[in-house]
């Protein structure tokens, strides 16, 4: 089992919650693989609309 930093934590947390308002325990609750899922579809999202502009 890897253990993350506290910062890397928050940020993955912070950054989901920001695009999505889910709460802290909503997010939490999932495991590291799910976060990085929702960063990568925000992070291509993003990219997308920042592609239309």
């Amino acid at each position: 089992m890897k253990v993350y930093a506290a910062a890397d934590l928050r940020s993955e947390i912070a950054y989901i919650a920001y695009h999505f308002h889910w709460s802290h325990r909503e997010i939490l609750d999932m495991d590291h693989v799910q976060r990085r899922a929702y960063i990568k579809e925000i992070g291509d999202i993003n990219q997308l609309l920042d592609d239309r502009n």
